[in-house]
């Protein structure tokens, strides 16, 4: 890897971490030249635009949770197994692997009524996460572990539903059960996917 190309690494990962505490919209150029101690100069050089750094931001977060939850997650048995994996290393995403939380749930209540590249770039990633928990899903139904009758999309959503839920039960409200509550919650939902066959 190219010097450039680690000095551009090391801002980014510094960003991410920043932005999981002051929003992207907090994340400004002078506050991240302080953070990582270059110039203002110095950094434009790595980004052509605040909403370019923005945009990369969200890039390196995706590649962080592919390394922290999906890779992890495939090593388990193909079905429930794996399905409860991806959902329980999310759950840790949230609330353990960055400061501020998610940076996507974040960002999402950030730009949710904006048009442009970034909201284009957090959507793609969102649009990315909900077909992997279909994946998921679909391959509990390849398996036989739950009816093949069911709404893909709609458990899809149930469960997207009960990540958001956790998010807030354990980052805003500081709710200690919020973790065991998501986790009864999906078992929940499964145990009624199952009886549906």
């Amino acid at each position: 890897m190219s010097k450039g190309r680690q000095t551009r690494q090391t801002i980014l990962k510094q960003a991410l971490e920043l932005s999981t505490e002051v929003g992207l919209e907090g994340l400004t150029v002078g506050v991240l030249a302080r953070k990582v101690g270059m110039s203002k100069s110095g950094l434009y050089a790595h980004f052509a635009s605040k909403e370019d750094l923005q945009s990369q931001v969200l890039d390196v977060a995706a590649e962080h949770f592919v390394e922290v939850v999906i890779v992890p997650a495939l090593k388990e048995p193909r079905g429930i197994p794996r399905l409860q994996a991806l959902f329980e290393r999310w759950l840790d995403w949230a609330t353990e692997n960055l400061s501020g939380g998610c940076p996507f749930i974040s960002a999402a209540a950030e730009f949710d009524d904006r048009s442009g590249p970034v909201r284009d770039t957090l959507v793609a990633h969102k649009h990315n996460v909900l077909e992997t928990i279909a994946r998921a899903i679909r391959i509990c139904i390849q398996e036989g572990h739950i009816s093949g009758i069911l709404d893909v999309d709609q458990i899809t959503f149930e469960i997207w539903g009960l990540l958001l839920a956790h998010h807030h039960y354990a980052r805003l409200m500081h709710r200690k059960d919020a973790r065991d509550r998501a986790v009864q919650a999906l078992q929940r939902l499964l145990e009624q996917a199952k009886k549906d066959r």
